[in-house]
Order: structure tokens, then sequence, then C-alpha cells
């Protein structure tokens, strides 16, 4: 597996080895020393899955107390997954890293806890899989706005599908309370 670090700080992007033949593929998708080697140290303790249509957006969403961080694979089609740091005093608070994850080349984004996390369904259909580093607990989790302009980040749509908890998300500027601190 290759562990490539990305400009924002504990975002890694994952890329395991297809053994393939005519009989298909194999790959390992997790090995816990493996990627703790690579950088990831965090258990797991949840695992989701989603099946969403074209133009889909899901986020984007933190969590505080108890953040997940994220360990995000497409089984089937292609997203655009996106990570924003979020975290008070990151060298990198406000910006974003976004990745096509596909189920055809096996990528997988590991977003530390203390992120937002999004993604937009770029193929008729996608599914996606997570580990999460904590229990989902609806009592923690929050939203940002997708379109938040002071985060500029370009979605390749105008006009996603959304819950009506994901459009009606404040501004990042909104949430600060929420915000957990940039451990370093």
């Amino acid at each position: 597996m290759r562990f490539l670090p990305t400009p924002i700080p504990g975002v890694i992007q994952v890329e395991p080895v297809v053994h393939r033949d005519a009989r298909g593929f194999f790959l390992e998708t997790y090995h816990a020393t493996r990627f703790r080697e690579g950088g990831i140290r965090e258990t797991f303790v949840q695992d989701n899955h989603s099946r969403s249509v074209r133009d889909t957006l899901r986020g984007l969403h933190a969590q505080s107390p108890h953040p997940q961080g994220k360990l995000v694979r497409v089984i089937e089609g292609e997203i655009w997954d996106v990570a924003v740091d979020v975290r008070r005093g990151s060298p990198a608070y406000g910006r974003f890293f976004g990745a096509r994850l596909t189920a055809t080349g096996f990528e997988q984004l590991y977003v530390p806890p203390g992120l937002a996390h999004g993604f937009l369904v770029i193929s008729e259909v996608a599914q996606v899989e997570y580990k999460c580093t904590q229990p989902y607990d609806p009592k923690a989790e929050f939203s940002i706005a997708w379109n938040d302009p002071d985060l500029a980040i370009p979605w390749p749509t105008a006009s996603p599908l959304l819950s009506e908890r994901d459009r009606r998300a404040p501004r990042l500027r909104d949430v600060q309370d929420r915000l957990l601190d940039f451990a370093g």
C-alpha cells in the first residue's frame, strides 16, 4: 500500500496494491499494522455504507465532541470526496482537499477526527463504505454549508441533491463554538 500525504495535516490518500488475474482481483482494503506504519494510527470501531444517485451531495459533516475519523472508499461508481480542515489553530484551517475516489481505482481517503467531510456522487450511482474511529453520536453531529463562499469548494455540480439538514446548514464562521482545537 502507498500512503500519500496531502496539504491538509493528517489527511492521507491510500492506494492499495491490487492483484489481478484471469479470475478477477484481490486486494487488502485495511491492514492495521500497515496503516499505523502509513500514519493512520486510530482504531476503527464502526463501518458505514451508503448508496446514492448522481449529484447527491452528503455533507459537509463534522462531530464535536466525539469526532469521527473516517477511512472512505467506493465500492460502486465514483465520488468527489472532500475533507475540510476546521480545526481551530490548524495551519490549514479553512482549506479543503478533494480527491476522486472510484470503485475501479480502489483509492481511499483518510479524514482524521476534527475535520468536516462530504462527498458528491459523479457517476449514475455510488456505493460508499467508510470506517469510523468513533461510534455515531447524533448529538455530536453538525453540518457546514456545502457552498460556503469562505471555503470556495469547486463542487462539480451547480444543483446537488441535498438532505434538508444539509440544505439549511450554516456557514463555517457560524459554527465556531462547535470546532475542535488542532492538536498538532
